[in-house]
């Protein structure tokens, strides 16, 4: 064979077999390669050489697929035990992950073990302890009785003598008196209340747990209390019986009611409307003079002085030219106004004449009257004006008109009329007593002493609720059906204990703030008993809807029923979290029920985590209404107790539409009513604010009825209707001009924090005059959009607030230039030095909607805007806004000192030096609430180094300082440092004031709380016994007078009810005219009223009426009070026959004449007549309450009492066992009427011979004294706080009780 280039020549072409196409043949290189060479090259990557033979290629080849099977095997072995090694280990891997697995779960569990046992170890060792100690107190306990009785004992046989010496001498005189023929009566215990005082055994007076058989715990030697006689709460705290605002009121409640209200409560002055000073003014031409002056020079003064009081001024002026179109409008202001002014020279128009009418001869009494007589020295007064002279003076009989006699020049006038109108805002109006020319550092005087206190109270947040309440109770819900409401309300209410809030809930304008209001209204009338807290929640974002500000109104409220308020935290979220303890502290000590009502709750923002204490179990005399939409409601208050709202009634829809028609005589046609009934009956058409809306839009002036009708019936909805009201209102104005005040006020309005004032719409708008800006605003309130709240123009609801959003604003995108607008107005007044509260409310808001965080941080370190902000209380906004700049507490209190220091270089006058005083102290008091005592020290330090120099050492001022400074050392446990400061202020303030100032009484309080945190009970109860009597002889004189002139009022106008003929009305008057001159103590002529009204229904009426019985009743109270008793016994008994025959068996009316007969009776010491009736009484209560309610454990108590006196301990002590038992589940055990029922049953035991259960009794009542004035400290914890956080406080040892 040859090589292969043998068989194929060089280019030619060679044939594929296969079927291929052909290649073309090339030359074959004969070169053999050894073949180690060869084989090394098979196992290279690469192209195979092409050059070798056929033969030498296929020996390769074989060799090559040896060489790879070999190695394939060996591969084969070497990959199965690497598998297999691979599975073994990851079965190993397995096995230990197990068994790792089970020593940790069991090193767990033996660590969880070992805590348990050394968590039962340590509880082991303290109730070890706790044992050892308690066991140590009671052998402590036990000889300290021993030596008690010991000594009693001793003792005992003769003071026992000594009493009979002094019985058989007391005898003796009797007799002697008797023989002469003089009745001597001597009271065997008191019938009054619990906090009447008594006589004790050695003759000193005391009050509630000092005094009697609930004295203080007695020292060695002093265990003879244990031996006065019993004494039971009685029944009631009147001896009159009244139907109406007066019932079961005494001279001493009345007292004690106007003096707490009066303690805490601002005083919101009467005279003013909305909270502004309304002057009407009454000129003609030839006074125009005058007019112009003042309004130029004078007025501006005056409203910067009210401004600076916290109100607002406005002269209410309508033009002589203008008057007859504007007649209804006077009408009404003079009805809103504060004061009337009336300048007078010659000539009276008939629109003066009118305006006199109005205000100087049909209401003299209204509101202060000043008249100013211009008069010329040579010319006497014209006709017309004497004649409405003598009118004025025959109205005038009071002679309470202000007389301005002048004959100068206009601008002398202009400011007498100034002088007297300031001195009338200032004595009259505003209440600052004694205020005259110099009368502004008495003003800033009695601001520092209500600024002394730790509660920080806001006038015009009350303000506002109050007029809330007053409009919703004022508006016409006789056609609204609401009286099916009330009832189920009533039920709801009356439901046993424990009871979750009670749900109202509806659509919006479903009528629920209307309902609340009249059945608060209702209930306040019929339960003069119960306590109402009120809040009405605003629009979002308001004040009133502040979650913080609204329970800290709801919680100073409840603190003015206590004399120390001292205890409430400034700190916002202490606030929330400290109500709900409040509030059972409260409901323990009150006598009646506590009805808490929000409105419009689901509001407030984040409403569920600020209101989370609606959750937790309520105290079981107090009951919560809120009302929510039902769209908004909060899915867990879906499960309380709810009260739905349903959509009007067909007829109440043509009620409501007919009373609106009526009152401007307009009547709707049949096919009008068809239509309106047609249209009326989806759900969002039939609520009761469509209604009435509708109903005021088809009747306004403007356009027919027809045609007014049919544009209302093409909205669906109440939004759409505002938006129709809007537009239709602005097509009723005159002109472009009044369209675009009208929209633009409306937008302010909106874009505002809390709305804007009549007076800052008229320098918003420099030319809109009163009377246009008067008729503006009547015009939209009639139509529901519009209302004046605490001096503001808000929007009346939620959906006009919307309406005019959507339909002036864009949906709310043109906001940002009104209140761009806004921000200027107020900073032009803050650039005058002219802070206000409305500045300060306004201002800070307004930059943090704007998001502009640089301007208010500058407005809030103007500190004069900070200093407003907190003392009024706004504590938790003014954080709020430092938070939102992004600022943390110490921060903000270095740009605060470091603004006041740059402040304190501009200062040099007097005058200034004292504002820089005020800032430093308002800032230490600040940071204390904030939880920074060591950046308080420092202002505080500083606000007291400048009252010493710039003032006097003994200033009052100079204790505040002290006061402030002690406070700060209190938070730091110094202790002594803060007693020292303390005794040094109220030093100061008894030279200053006197001993009997309320100021006195406040560092006395201070004191006594201080020593209570040092244990030192006994010097700390005897300060707070003093500050007590302090407080309430102030509270009382502010009482007698502000009361007293109420009830003067009052009599006046029955006076006058009583002069027409006889009839049961006119009873009723005498009778109720006999009480107040009884509560005003002037017993003559409360005597004649009730006589006259006795005969007046016995003539009307017939002898055997119920009303008889009332006066009867009356008149045995006052015969009673003035020591004639047969008399009272007689007409008592007459009174209890009448009705017995005429009245149920558990009729109140009953109870009464029950009650006050047998205190009588047991007055008299005729104690078994006493029996059956107090016997009686107690079926009746059972009978209304059920067996466990706590007057039927009173009036168990009484009969016991009665018992105990007759020595009849068998039958007293299962009476006094059972009263106990429903104190203990209806008060708790710690309640003062627990207390007093122990100690009764511990001389009770005492006088068996039982001196050791007398003892342990005795024991446990003093425990329950001794809880007591912690709970005015604020220490004691709730049972009812979801917050989780724990007080120590000691709680009374378990009651002991007898076998039952």
């Amino acid at each position: 064979m040859g090589t292969a280039s043998s068989l194929v020549s060089p280019g030619e072409v060679i044939e594929d077999g296969y079927g291929g196409e052909g290649g073309e043949a090339c030359e074959i290189p004969v070169e053999v390669k050894p073949k180690a060479r060869l084989l090394r090259s098979s196992f290279r990557r690469g192209p195979r050489v092409i050059g070798a033979s056929f033969k030498s290629t296929g020996s390769v080849d074989l060799e090559y697929a040896a060489e790879y099977e070999r190695l394939r095997k060996e591969y084969e072995i070497f990959r199965v035990s690497k598998n297999n090694e691979i599975t073994s280990m990851q079965k190993k891997e397995a096995k230990l992950d197990e068994e790792n697995k089970r020593l940790r779960a069991e090193l767990q569990a033996l660590q969880k073990t070992y805590q348990k046992i050394l968590r039962e170890k340590e509880a082991a060792l303290e109730a070890k302890y706790q044992a050892m100690e308690r066991a140590a107190t009671f052998e402590h306990d036990r000889d300290k009785v021993k030596r008690q009785f010991k000594i009693f004992r001793e003792t005992k046989e003769k003071e026992i003598q000594d009493l009979l010496r002094a019985k058989r001498d007391l005898e003796a005189k009797l007799q002697q008196l008797q023989t002469q023929g003089i009745h001597v009566f001597s009271p065997i215990d008191s019938d009054s209340d619990d906090n009447q005082t008594t006589v004790t055994a050695v003759g000193t007076q005391c009050e509630y747990w000092t005094g009697g058989v609930l004295g203080s715990e007695p020292s060695m030697g002093s265990m003879m209390q244990l031996q006065q006689t019993f004494r039971g709460p009685e029944f009631a705290h009147s001896l009159i019986d009244v139907e109406g605002p007066f019932a079961n009121v005494s001279r001493d409640d009345w007292d004690a009611a106007v003096a707490s209200l009066l303690q805490v409560s601002p005083h919101v002055p009467q005279a003013l409307w909305s909270n502004t000073v309304r002057c009407y003014l009454i000129a003609t031409q030839d006074t125009k003079t005058e007019l112009d002056i003042f309004i130029r020079k004078h007025s501006s003064v005056l409203r910067r002085m009210c401004e600076g009081l916290g109100h607002f001024y406005l002269n209410v002026y309508f033009p002589e030219e203008n008057t007859s179109s504007y007649a209804a409008l006077r009408k009404q202001e003079i009805e809103r106004s504060s004061v009337c002014l009336i300048l007078l020279k010659s000539t009276v128009t008939r629109s003066m004449t009118e305006d006199c009418d109005e205000a100087f001869v049909k209401n003299p009494d209204g509101h202060p009257l000043v008249l100013y007589l211009r008069t010329e020295e040579d010319s006497s007064l014209t006709g017309p004006v004497r004649q409405l002279l003598e009118r004025v003076n025959a109205a005038d009989k009071a002679a309470k008109v202000k007389v301005v006699d002048h004959s100068g020049s206009a601008e002398e006038g202009a400011k007498l009329i100034f002088a007297q109108l300031e001195k009338i805002i200032k004595q009259e109006l505003l209440g600052l007593e004694g205020a005259d020319d110099d009368s502004k550092h008495s003003a800033i005087d009695v601001g520092q002493e209500e600024d002394l206190g730790d509660v920080l109270w806001d006038l015009h947040d009350e303000q506002e609720q109050i007029e809330s309440y007053q409009q919703a109770c004022s508006s016409t819900t006789s056609h609204l059906g609401f009286q099916k409401y009330i009832d189920r309300l009533n039920d709801m209410i009356a439901a046993p204990p424990p009871t979750p809030p009670l749900l109202v809930s509806g659509g919006p304008g479903s009528g629920k703030s209307l309902l609340l209001s009249k059945w608060m209204e209702l209930q306040q009338k019929q339960s003069p008993n119960t306590l109402f807290l009120y809040h009405f929640v605003g629009r979002p974002l308001s004040i009133s809807s502040e979650p913080v500000l609204i329970i800290k109104r709801l919680t100073v409220k409840l603190l003015q029923h206590f004399w120390s308020i001292s205890g409430l935290s400034m700190d916002p979220s202490k606030i929330l979290e400290e109500f709900p303890r409040w509030l059972e502290k409260l409901s323990a000590r009150h006598q009646g029920n506590i009805i808490i009502i929000i409105d419009s709750i689901d509001q407030i923002q984040q409403a569920e985590r600020h209101m989370k204490w609606l959750i937790d179990p309520l105290p079981v005399n107090v009951r919560v209404v809120v009302s929510v939409n039902v769209e908004t409601c909060p899915q867990a208050w879906r499960l309380w107790p709810t009260l739905h709202l349903d959509p009007l009634s067909p007829r109440e829809v043509k009620s409501v539409v007919t009373g609106e028609c009526q009152a401007t005589d307009l009547r709707l046609t049949k096919d009008q009513e068809k239509k309106l009934e047609r249209h009326c009956r989806s759900a969002s058409t039939c609520n009761a604010l469509y209604v009435t809306l509708l109903a005021r839009m088809i009747t306004r002036s403007g356009g027919t009825l027809e045609k007014n009708l049919e544009q209302c019936l093409q909205c669906q909805d109440t939004l759409s209707l505002y938006r129709l009201a809007l537009r239709m209102m602005l097509k009723s104005l005159n002109s472009e001009r009044e369209r675009h005040i009208m929209k633009e006020m409306l937008c302010l309005v909106f874009s505002s924090h809390n709305g804007v004032s009549e007076s800052e719409a008229l320098d918003l708008f420099p030319g809109l005059e009163w009377p246009a800006l008067s008729s503006l605003l009547h015009h939209l309130n009639r139509l529901c959009i519009v209302t004046l709240r605490c001096g503001l123009i808000r929007f009346q609801h939620l959906q006009a607030c919307e309406a005019v959003r959507l339909e002036f604003l864009g949906g709310g995108s043109g906001c940002a230039s009104y209140r761009e607008k806004l921000i200027h107005y107020f900073n032009q007044q803050l650039s005058q030095d002219c802070v206000t509260w409305r500045v300060a409310d306004e201002l800070p808001w307004l930059h943090q909607q704007q998001e502009d965080k640089t301007k208010l941080q500058l407005s809030l370190l103007n500190l004069f805007v900070s200093q407003n902000l907190y003392k009024r209380g706004h504590f938790s906004e003014l954080l709020a806004y430092w938070q939102y700049v992004g600022k943390d507490k110490s921060s903000m209190a270095t740009e605060y000192f470091d603004s006041l220091k740059r402040y304190e270089k501009s200062c040099e006058s007097e005058d200034s030096m004292t504002k820089l005083a005020n800032l430093y102290e308002t800032l230490g008091r600040f940071l204390k609430d904030l939880g920074l005592p060591s950046q308080a020290v420092a202002p505080l330090q500083r606000s007291l180094e400048i009252r010493e120099t710039a003032l006097d050492p003994d200033h009052p001022s100079v204790a505040r300082s002290l006061h402030q400074l002690a406070g700060v050392y209190v938070q730091w446990k110094k202790y002594g440092n803060a007693e020292q400061l303390y005794k040094q202020a109220l030093e100061i303030s008894e030279n200053a004031y006197g001993a009997e100032h309320v100021t006195v009484a406040q560092e006395l309080e201070s004191i006594a709380m201080l020593y209570q945190k040092q244990n030192k009970y006994e010097q700390a109860e005897k300060l707070r016994k003093r500050s007590v009597r302090i407080r309430q002889k102030t509270a009382r004189q502010k009482g007698h007078m502000y009361g007293f002139t109420l009830l003067r009022r009052r009599a006046l106008q029955l006076e006058e009810l009583t002069l027409g003929k006889d009839s049961a009305d006119c009873a009723k008057t005498l009778n109720e005219l006999g009480v107040l001159y009884y509560l005003q103590n002037n017993l003559d002529a409360a005597k004649v009223f009730l006589t006259r009204s006795l005969e007046m229904r016995q003539r009307v009426l017939g002898p055997d009426h119920p009303d008889c019985a009332q006066s009867l009743n009356n008149l045995a109270a006052l015969n009673t009070e003035r020591r004639e008793y047969e008399t009272a016994e007689d007409m008592y008994e007459r009174a209890l026959e009448i009705r017995r025959n005429a009245l149920s068996s558990d009729h109140p009316s009953l109870a009464y004449t029950v009650k006050h007969l047998a205190m009588l009776y047991k007055r008299r010491g005729k104690l078994e007549k006493a029996v059956p009736l107090y016997e009686l009484s107690l079926e009746i209560r059972e009978k209304s309450f059920g067996p466990k309610h706590p007057s039927v454990a009173t009036a168990l108590v009484n009969l016991a009492v009665l018992f105990c006196q007759l020595k009849k301990h068998s039958e007293a002590l299962p009476l006094y066992e059972r009263a106990l038992k429903v104190y203990e589940d209806s008060l708790g055990r710690s309640h003062p009427r627990v207390g007093e029922t122990l100690k009764n049953l511990a001389v009770l035991s005492y006088e068996e011979g039982d001196f050791e259960r007398a003892a342990e009794l005795y024991k446990c009542a003093m425990e329950i004294k001794e809880a007591e004035p912690s709970l005015v400290c604020g220490n004691a914890p709730s049972h009812h706080s979801s917050s989780g956080d724990t007080f120590s406080l000691k709680t009374p040892a378990p009651l002991p009780h007898a076998a039952r």
